[in-house]
């Protein structure tokens, strides 16, 4: 039976990798916090060089906490954001 996920992608400044340093470790603490509440299947980085993220989430209010605790969004590095329901037919 499909399941219904939410995916949250960011885009992010032209140069992030050169800008996330001093935020890097709360935006990746955020991710593993909601990860382990099962509210976050999985995240990473997109594109060589970097020009997003994309997350799966399990709902949208996870897909709000992401985008509202992120130090990333804080910091101006996503310059947008958008959630889209995503209807997974394969096992997970």
């Amino acid at each position: 039976m499909p399941e219904t996920l939410q995916l949250l992608t960011y885009d992010y400044v032209p140069d992030i990798v050169e800008k996330r340093g001093p935020h890097r470790a709360g935006h990746l603490d955020v991710i593993a916090r909601l990860h382990a509440d099962g509210r976050i299947v999985m995240a990473g980085a997109v594109g060589d060089p970097i020009h997003g993220g994309l997350f799966v989430c399990r709902d949208v209010a996870a897909a709000d906490a992401v985008v509202a605790e992120d130090p990333y969004v804080a910091a101006g590095l996503v310059v947008s954001h958008r959630v889209e329901p995503w209807t997974v037919v394969t096992p997970l």
